[in-house]
């Protein structure tokens, strides 16, 4: 079983930054993949960047330019850095993992509300 416990959310306004944390319950030997994705009000949980074991990431074109992600294995942290950021990244963020098996996990989400 993995357990995943984000932090940061907030309320920022627009061109802002923040950075979103992940803590995870097992070493990240255990884990296949991890990564962030978003929910927005009435719209379908979408993928915001993910990363695999060799640390290759994929992010989404609408914030490719902007976020970067980042991991911490000793400390078992991983990080989502995001800059400029914009209404429409206004979602609820999920920290995601798979392990070896395959199996997926989630957090619990932390809210990002981007508004003037």
């Amino acid at each position: 079983q993995v357990q995943l416990v984000e932090s940061g959310g907030g309320l920022l306004q627009p061109g802002g930054s923040l950075r979103l944390s992940c803590a995870a319950s097992v070493s990240m030997f255990n884990i296949n993949r991890m990564g962030w994705y978003r929910q927005a009000p009435g719209k379908e949980r979408e993928l915001v960047v993910i990363m695999d074991r060799a640390g290759n990431t994929n992010f989404a074109d609408t914030v490719k330019a902007r976020f970067t992600m980042s991991r911490d294995s000793a400390k078992r942290m991983l990080y989502l850095q995001m800059n400029s950021l914009r209404p429409e990244d206004t979602a609820v963020y999920y920290c995601h993992a798979r392990d070896l098996y395959n199996k997926p996990y989630w957090g619990q989400g932390t809210q990002v509300t981007v508004s003037s």
